[in-house]
């Protein structure tokens, strides 16, 4: 079976820049944004070698991925694996929209 393909949603990629950002501004460093990003990308190779990891959501073909505080939402067919957005746990759920 070949690899599958890691799409990222134009939010998706808006998403890890503003968190990133955000740890960048508040603590004045970039080593724990640069710690996080690689916490991500190491745990979405997971995704990639066993998709089904995930936590199924009420959007029937969606899972979520938890990586410290935050769940990356992603689904997969056989070529690819779309990753939706990533969610800051710790904020309100009414204000989350995946798709």
């Amino acid at each position: 079976m070949a690899k599958r393909k890691i799409i990222w949603s134009e939010k998706a990629k808006i998403k890890l820049y503003e968190i990133l950002e955000f740890y960048i501004e508040r603590n004045k460093s970039k080593t724990y944004s640069v710690k996080l990003y690689k916490k991500i990308f190491k745990d979405i190779k997971l995704i990639v070698k066993m998709p089904n990891i995930g936590i199924k959501t009420d959007l029937e073909s969606v899972r979520g991925l938890i990586v410290e505080n935050f769940i990356i939402f992603y689904e997969y067919d056989s070529e690819k694996i779309t990753i939706h957005t990533i969610w800051d746990s710790r904020q309100n759920p009414d204000n989350l929209i995946i798709k």
